[in-house]
């Protein structure tokens, strides 16, 4: 296939994406560019894109994903709560950015690949093929990395980066354009907030208090 080919499937591909994935996928953008900036606001953004989603991957046969867009929900409502109304805030200070000790994210993702590995395996036996293994894997480390964004975890973006990239191919697989698209500009915003979070997280290391390890 031409490259003119190529472009004019994609252009065909996205103007038949249905109004409810936009609105989906314009919901998360603003998620991901409020976080960016540490703005609580960004968890409301992110309670209505995954309710959007939840119908959508119900409907599509994404079953891990539909059931990642629930823990989603109550996730958004923890990270309002832990940005706006947490413990940090009580005290009168903002939750800080923070890192996790190496053995901590060692155990995190072996836990990971534990749950996607049995995870897979399961769903695998009623459908087959590579697809509930990826399916899975998304799911998993995103619940992972989005306990990580409500916690103000500083590597949070390195995870999302990986899933992010897996995510794009999936949902492309699945038809879900717009979507793959969007996760494909979450890599570079990923990467953006990265270092955007770790300047933050220095600079709390000049203060007397220092930066804090979750």
């Amino acid at each position: 296939m031409t490259l003119a080919g190529v472009l004019h499937a994609l252009v065909s591909s996205l103007a038949a994406i249905p109004p409810a994935e936009w609105a989906a996928v314009v919901l998360a953008l603003a998620y991901l560019l409020l976080a960016l900036r540490q703005d609580p606001w960004c968890w409301a953004c992110a309670i209505a894109s995954s309710a959007i989603y939840l119908a959508l991957f119900s409907q599509g046969g994404l079953v891990m994903q539909a059931v990642l867009q629930v823990f989603y929900i109550f996730m958004g409502a923890y990270g309002w709560w832990a940005w706006r109304g947490g413990r940090a805030v009580a005290a009168g200070r903002a939750l800080p950015v923070s890192c996790w000790a190496a053995t901590t994210h060692a155990g995190a993702v072996a836990a990971v690949l534990v749950a996607t590995l049995v995870n897979g395996w399961i769903v695998a036996g009623s459908q087959g093929g590579l697809v509930p293994y990826v399916d899975a894997f998304v799911a998993w480390a995103s619940v992972l990395a989005t306990w990580m964004v409500a916690r103000k975890v500083l590597e949070n973006w390195l995870y999302w980066i990986v899933v992010d990239a897996v995510a794009a191919a999936l949902y492309w697989s699945q038809g879900f354009h717009a979507t793959s698209v969007l996760f494909v500009l979450y890599v570079v915003i990923a990467a953006r907030a990265y270092f955007a979070w770790r300047t933050d997280y220095l600079r709390a290391g000049t203060n007397p208090a220092g930066p804090t390890h979750a």
